[in-house]
């Protein structure tokens, strides 16, 4: 690819980045420092007019929406939450897969109202249950999920489930699937007017990648 106009794209370390770079370097891009050792926040690339800015996950659509970045690579899960704001779509990298669950005790009740909800991501929850024609209780935490419904914090939990191990670890199941989630493209509105002929070369190159990997 030829980019004859700067890209900037936001990226989160971890699994997603680790499941992005092949993708990124079927379209030509490649990272000049290792991402496992480098403390760079916006890290070069083998194109010049090409940045990778590293950034928390559930930054990346702020990033794109108010412009910092032209594109991203995120979470369905963070961009539920944002709600997608100054956003377009494009494409669904189909990496970093999971599902959004509900999950407690094997015997837990889900019926009813006033249900304690544990989860970090609240605006999902609270329409999931608004949709059952629930009035819930949503407890936000940042982390250590599995561990809310064992001290009686809260009766269930909502979360991305992988391999349910950490789940029947702790002597909890998944109970009810929300939705699938994978790691979606995203791109500022007014980049994708301003540089579309590039961003639409990116996306081409990207497709490719991932009819491969299929």
């Amino acid at each position: 690819m030829n980019f004859d106009t700067p890209i900037t794209i936001a990226l989160s370390k971890g699994r997603i980045f680790q499941q992005a770079l092949p993708l990124l370097a079927h379209a030509g891009i490649v990272p000049t420092d290792d991402p496992e050792t480098s403390r760079k926040l916006i890290m070069d690339t083998n194109h010049p007019q090409v940045k990778l800015v590293i950034i928390r996950a559930t930054d990346v659509p702020t990033y794109v929406q108010w412009g910092a970045a032209d594109l991203g690579v995120a979470g369905k899960d963070v961009l539920l939450e944002h709600g997608g704001e100054g956003l377009y779509e494009p494409l669904d990298l189909k990496i970093a897969r999971c599902r959004l669950m509900v999950a407690g005790a094997p015997d837990a009740n889900l019926e009813g109202n006033r249900l304690r909800i544990a989860t970090k991501y609240v605006e999902s929850a609270r329409r999931y249950f608004a949709a059952r024609g629930q009035q819930v209780e949503i407890i936000k935490l940042y982390g250590s999920m599995e561990l809310a419904p064992l001290v009686g914090l809260s009766d269930l939990i909502v979360d991305l489930v992988e391999s349910g191990n950490t789940l029947k670890a702790n002597g909890l199941v998944p109970l009810e699937h929300i939705t699938d989630i994978s790691s979606r493209l995203v791109v500022n509105k007014a980049a994708w007017k301003m540089k579309h002929a590039t961003i639409m070369q990116l996306l081409a190159a990207l497709q490719e990648a991932i009819a491969k990997a299929a």
